[in-house]
């Protein structure tokens, strides 16, 4: 009952704030956000994925004992461990019950969008603009092609890049900005397709999506920084071969609203108990040590965008190797960057500092997702080097909650093994942004607390 409740107070609260910026989103970015959310979640811009008959039998694919459950269970039961096996939630208010995920068709068609990384769940009910930490894409293309080889069906451009293309190491995470690289490789300027050819080089490596509530902040795009915002950079990964350089010029105004609909996002407010004392002492600490890089919050807001330099950061860098000057070079003289290519950057030297608007929602932390909570993250030193997320939200210490490991335990299948972050593998370190210790472990308490009031 309480989490019926739950999604429905959700679900109302982001309607109403919809209604609300819609008229003023209109005006500056000559889009609907109204119209825009409908897009994400209606039209496909890219082939379907599979059916709704390869949906229904994917549990035939699972470990037990979760198998003998959806084989015990009825449909509309089995459709929702579905869901949650894969880390889909059910679209708010939706009375066919389905994934915000994924556009589904009247025959039945399953068609990815941009909810798939960009929509999860907060306080268990789904909040579209989240970023989807549970969204286990690697091991649902892997079932989805098992199943399709067990019926005789085709398989996709899914199931078959997947083959060549890791999507993703872990639960929650993803190859996403190799894809980019991929997809864009195959395009002339004009996004024209170029004959087929031998893939660029990439370097495979893991990303956390970023919460979209907060793009009204920022001016540019990635946790670099790299390139600006705008409605085209948001069409990026639609370039499958499918799509021609005329969808994209037919699609242009789809994605202004699109733009809008993101730009109109809010990010949700803490439903905990708050300490008001601490949180006070703690947004002082936070003005003085903090909010250079990462801006102030309240009345009068600013935002730095302040891209920090590796040597100072010192958090993973195999993402800002990863995008080489040539990849950025390719991206700043394509269709997408026109009128733009002189503010993309091609050699960043470090990760931009984000906004911390609703981060006790973005859960884990850093720009890999190698942090569970908030706690850890101002407490480098006590950082879990492996640990496996659990059902529910660690409230004291702000994030998810998980179970840490010393090793991988012996005898557990490859669908259990895509459960564990390892800090130790390439790309998913946890070490940097230590600089939090020159607070003392009072200012860390209050900093804590003012973080769940942003």
């Amino acid at each position: 009952m309480s989490c019926l409740v739950s999604s429905r107070i959700g679900w109302i609260i982001f309607l109403v704030g919809l209604i609300e910026v819609s008229v003023a989103a209109s005006a500056v970015l000559g889009g609907d956000p109204a119209t825009g959310y409908r897009l994400i979640t209606e039209k496909p811009y890219l082939p379907p994925d599979f059916d709704q008959e390869i949906f229904d039998r994917l549990w035939e694919t699972w470990d037990d004992p979760q198998r003998e459950e959806a084989q015990r269970a009825d449909i509309a039961t089995r459709r929702r461990l579905t869901m949650r096996q894969y880390g889909l939630t059910p679209r708010p208010n939706d009375h066919l019950a389905r994934p915000l995920q994924y556009v589904v068709t009247a025959d039945g068609q399953y068609s990815m969008n941009c909810f798939a990384c960009h929509g999860g769940e907060v306080n268990g009910a789904t909040y579209p603009g989240a970023p989807n930490s549970r969204y286990a894409l690697e091991q649902l293309t892997r079932d989805v092609r098992l199943t399709k080889l067990k019926l005789g069906k085709p398989l996709s451009h899914m199931d078959l890049g997947s083959l060549f293309m890791p999507l993703g190491g872990t639960r929650g995470t993803t190859n996403a900005v190799m894809f980019g690289v991929a997809l864009l490789a195959n395009r002339d300027v004009d996004l024209q397709l170029l004959p087929r050819r031998l893939p660029p080089p990439m370097t495979h490596h893991d990303m956390d999506a970023p919460p979209w509530w907060h793009m009204q902040r920022k001016q540019n795009l990635y946790i670099d920084g790299f390139a600006p915002q705008g409605h085209r950079p948001l069409m990026q990964f639609m370039l499958v071969e499918q799509n021609s350089a005329e969808d994209f010029q037919s699609w242009e105004e789809d994605f202004e609203h699109v733009e809008a609909y993101i730009r109109s996002l809010q990010p949700p407010a803490y439903s905990g108990a708050v300490d008001t004392k601490l949180a006070d002492e703690g947004q002082q600490v936070f003005n003085r040590s903090c909010a250079e890089c990462h801006g102030t919050y309240g009345a009068e807001p600013s935002y730095p965008e302040r891209r920090v330099d590796w040597s100072e950061i010192r958090t993973d860098r195999v993402r800002l190797d990863a995008l080489t000057t040539v990849d950025r070079q390719r991206y700043a003289e394509s269709w997408f960057a026109v009128g733009h290519a002189d503010e993309v950057e091609c050699a960043p030297s470090g990760y931009v500092a984000p906004p911390l608007d609703g981060i006790w929602a973005s859960a884990p932390y850093l720009h890999n997702g190698s942090v569970p909570t908030l706690w850890h993250l101002l407490h480098p030193t006590e950082r879990p080097p492996l640990w496996r997320r659990l059902p529910g939200s660690d409230d004291a210490r702000v994030g998810c909650r998980f179970e840490a490991y010393e090793q991988v335990p012996d005898k557990v299948s490859r669908r259990e093994r895509y459960e564990f972050f390892d800090t130790s593998q390439f790309g998913k370190s946890a070490a940097g942004h230590d600089f939090v210790d020159r607070l003392s472990e009072i200012e860390k308490r209050q900093v804590l607390e003012y973080l769940k009031t942003l």
